[in-house]
């Protein structure tokens, strides 16, 4: 048998960490500070001897999580509103430490002349047809498929009806606040980054939460609290006579947001909801 290369091994540790942080994540959701490194193997699919070998206690884990979040935490900011959720989502089979390396836009693969918000005009799941090209059971092919198109424009055109109606109805920042809502649907770490960073990283010794909360102040809440402002712009300007907020101000207003984005995520997400339900709490919070 050959022996492994210096490469496969690497490569196989970067995706078993990977792994190992992802389950920590899920599990931290459900148990909190309770967590313990075997339910962080029993959440992966993998031995206990395997996750103490990368991680012997939480601490440390947990604090590799939350910095590898926090690398994927402006991406969306950077990125335009409209953009698909899926061009967000790195994927899950490029390693993690390779997708922090990666060039941002290579990430996000987001055309920058995309209109503002036509994200919300767009279903985020596009249905792929079918490559087989077989004849449904019962009919012949052409009449199916003609049938099916009728059918299908119909379901179109009453799609886009609804997501025009919730375009209108939502502004930037209640835009902004969906599409993180539905990030953290899918990104796990994500979500208890920005939880643990409303409570200050108090899981954590000072001497690891204060760099991450510099972290998250510079690399989170000074790009959302410009976001914000923008989104503000055109009425604020008037009310004003010009004159933005003061950076602390738009920061305050910033942290306040993300905090209750976090509580109403919640409920959602434990029911495995939070995706369907990100308007709903956007609404119900008045962005």
């Amino acid at each position: 048998m050959t022996p492994r290369t210096k490469e496969q091994n690497e490569d196989i540790r970067l995706r078993r960490l990977a792994q190992i942080r992802k389950a920590a994540a899920d599990v931290f959701l459900k148990k909190g500070p309770l967590l313990e490194i075997r339910d962080v193997a029993a959440q992966a699919g993998l031995g206990y001897g395997t996750v103490y070998h990368y991680y012997s206690n939480k601490g440390d884990l947990l604090h590799d999580l939350l910095w590898d979040a926090l690398e994927r935490a402006g991406g969306w900011l950077e990125a335009p509103l409209e953009a698909p959720l899926e061009a967000l989502l790195v994927p899950p089979e490029v390693p993690l430490e390779a997708q922090l390396k990666a060039p941002l836009e290579v990430l996000l693969k987001v055309p920058p002349e995309v209109p503002l918000e036509a994200q919300l005009k767009a279903p985020l799941e596009v249905p792929r047809a079918s490559a087989s090209g077989e004849a449904p059971a019962g009919g012949h092919f052409g009449l199916a498929a003609a049938a099916d198109t009728g059918n299908s424009a119909a379901a179109d055109s009453r799609s886009g009806s609804r997501e025009t109606a919730a375009a209108a109805e939502l502004g930037p920042a209640a835009a902004a606040g969906v599409r993180l809502l539905q990030l953290w649907a899918e990104d796990h770490a994500l979500y208890l980054l920005h939880k643990l960073a409303g409570e200050g990283f108090a899981s954590l010794p000072e001497a690891r939460s204060a760099p991450l909360s510099v972290a998250f102040r510079r690399e989170v809440l000074a790009p959302l609290a410009a976001l914000l402002e923008t989104g503000r712009a055109a009425d604020g300007a008037a009310a004003s006579g010009g004159n933005a907020a003061e950076p602390p101000y738009r920061l305050r207003r910033a942290e306040m947001l993300l905090a209750a984005l976090v509580g109403c995520a919640s409920l959602s997400l434990r029911r495995g909801k939070l995706h369907e339900e990100a308007r709903d709490i956007a609404r119900f919070l008045k962005l």
